[in-house]
């Protein structure tokens, strides 16, 4: 599906631009970024952020996204920006040491979001953030828990499929020591685009 992916349109243009400007305005307050996204896909906003960023480091567990990212980024230092084949728990990220984690249209996948969250607020230093954007779908697709268990087992779905709203994922960063700081949503159907500050 990694083909496809890459050759669908953006759903919202006009959503997507205003979250890469906010997360570049993140990134030039902050110079010298170091940059860790989990769940890159083919690595479009990797690569639109990258000239924000001292280094970009992108990893997806799927191969076939990857060879697709690095394919987009073959006249990049890698250096700069880099592209590997890893889940987040198979990250060896010291602590303290990124200024961004990012994970868009990813939490809700994961049967471990909470370690996710947890795994983010570990990596960045004080003063960090981490930005997400997340479809939670017990607000945008509650029909979804009827047709989910049939489409995963015929592989259209993913083995996770997180159920929550957006009150509660606000919850779960709060819960993991991260200060809401933005929040942005252009209609109710849309993700929730979220900047979670770790406290100074």
């Amino acid at each position: 599906m990694a083909a496809r992916y890459a050759a669908r349109p953006v759903e919202d243009p006009a959503a997507y631009a205003m979250k890469l400007d906010m997360m570049s305005d993140l990134l030039r307050d902050r110079p010298g970024s170091q940059v860790v996204e989990i769940g890159c896909g083919t690595g479009s906003t990797a690569l639109t952020l990258a000239p924000h960023a001292d280094r970009i480091r992108a990893a997806d567990v799927s191969a076939a996204m990857i060879e697709i990212a690095r394919d987009k980024a073959r006249d990049i230092d890698p250096e700069k920006l880099s592209f590997e084949v890893a889940a987040f728990e198979d990250l060896a990220v010291a602590e303290g040491s990124q200024d961004m984690v990012m994970a868009h249209s990813l939490l809700h996948l994961l049967e471990r979001r909470d370690a996710a969250i947890a795994a983010a607020h570990r990596w960045l230093r004080p003063g960090g953030v981490f930005v997400s954007s997340t479809p939670c779908l017990s607000e945008v697709a509650p029909w979804l828990r009827l047709v989910a268990p049939l489409a995963r087992a015929a592989g259209l779905f993913p083995p996770a499929l997180g159920f929550f709203t957006e009150a509660e994922l606000v919850g779960a960063l709060k819960a993991h020591g991260f200060e809401i700081e933005r929040r942005f949503r252009p209609d109710t159907r849309a993700a929730t685009f979220l900047v979670a500050r770790k406290p100074a």
